[in-house]
């Protein structure tokens, strides 16, 4: 099976491009021919080490970008398109029809809604353009993969999509790439960062974008130092039009610590005693699902998404979200009770075992590329 995957870019950390970049390997080690042609240049070094043939295509205006891109598709012959992010749809979708291979898009955002419509710089015409262009191109789609049960229903009804032609695989990690939770671990890096062995420490590892609550976190943090005063509260992640804010909330508060982008979030999280997801909405939560494999205590907000990717109460601790006093006890029952905490983040591990692990995704999506070839529903 031979599948070209056009993306915007394969810099986004801790996004799509990141799970392409992690699950590539695993799927080229289970027969599939991989090429991956990019609009925005971005490190290439992960995919050509396991054997993927990749191009920059370039994003040069839509329409020379789908005519290079078709004139790719041609020379390379695959049996399958593969899209993913807004642009790389648009020109994917129309390039891949033009040179008749059938295409399939996947779904990794919720776009579309009141949410995209009250970012500020975001005019209602503009994200209504765009969502009738996504909506028009996604006609040739011959199937959808979505990330979460969620985000398929959403996001067929803002495209007008059959809710058949969407099959639900999700993200994977590996788990040897994660580790777990060692003493030796936790020590390490606490010590690089200043820690104390026994402080209690809290991590949030998100890029500083309204959409992943840490406003509500930083606001709502005083409460949990007031009983845990020398907890400390970690932000990993990637700044953003709202890190501003975030840092005017918490300038203050010398236990608020701003990590910015990290490569060792995986180390951060052995380090913790609980890491949190505050998020208003998700697509899936890769921050969830990776402190279920370290093997974490997890808090994290009731949204569908959210609640999907954790997949039982037992696995975490769930507040609503938007709600500071909810999440300041959600943080302090998780680092009081230590041992109910511990118990919920086994059980969460199991559940990353069972359902999140890159052999069993590469095997889904190899599932995915056989439906679409065959036209089944």
């Amino acid at each position: 099976m031979h599948v070209l995957h056009v993306i915007d870019s394969l810099h986004d950390t801790g996004g799509a491009g990141h799970a392409l970049a992690v699950t590539a390997p695993h799927l080229v080690r289970d027969g599939v021919r991989l090429d991956v042609a990019c609009l925005q240049p971005g490190d290439t070094a992960p995919l050509t080490a396991a054997g993927v043939d990749v191009f920059a295509v370039g994003h040069r205006g839509r329409l020379r970008a789908a005519a290079a891109l078709s004139g790719l598709i041609r020379r390379r012959r695959p049996d399958l398109v593969h899209t993913t992010l807004h642009q790389a749809d648009l020109v994917g979708r129309a390039a891949a029809n033009a040179a008749r291979v059938p295409v399939i898009s996947s779904l990794v955002r919720s776009a579309y809604g009141p949410e995209q419509l009250a970012r500020c710089g975001r005019t209602s015409l503009r994200v209504r353009g765009a969502q009738v262009a996504d909506a028009l191109t996604a006609v040739g789609v011959r199937r959808f993969q979505a990330l979460t049960r969620h985000l398929a229903t959403e996001m067929s009804r803002r495209l007008a999509v059959d809710p058949m032609l969407i099959d639900v695989v999700p993200q994977g990690r590996d788990p040897r790439v994660l580790g777990t939770v060692t003493e030796s671990r936790r020590a390490a890096v606490r010590a690089a960062l200043g820690l104390g062995r026994n402080q209690p420490v809290v991590l949030a590892a998100a890029r500083q974008h309204h959409s992943n609550g840490l406003d509500v976190l930083i606001r709502c943090w005083p409460q949990v130092r007031a009983w845990e005063p020398h907890a400390v509260l970690l932000l990993a992640g990637r700044p953003d039009e709202h890190t501003p804010r975030l840092k005017a909330l918490g300038a203050n508060d010398p236990s608020v610590v701003f990590l910015g982008h990290r490569k060792d979030v995986y180390g951060l999280m052995a380090a913790s005693d609980v890491v949190v997801a505050p998020s208003r909405r998700e697509g899936m939560s890769s921050t969830a699902m990776e402190a279920m494999g370290v093997g974490v205590p997890l808090v994290a907000t009731d949204v569908p998404a959210l609640r999907e990717t954790v997949g039982r109460d037992e696995h975490a601790l769930l507040v609503p979200p938007e709600d500071g006093d909810a999440l300041h006890r959600g943080l302090l029952d998780a680092l009081t009770y230590r041992g109910a905490a511990a118990r919920r983040a086994t059980a969460a591990r199991e559940h990353f075992l069972s359902h999140y692990t890159l052999e069993r995704i590469s095997q889904l999506m190899i599932a995915f590329y056989r439906k679409a070839l065959l036209r089944t529903v």
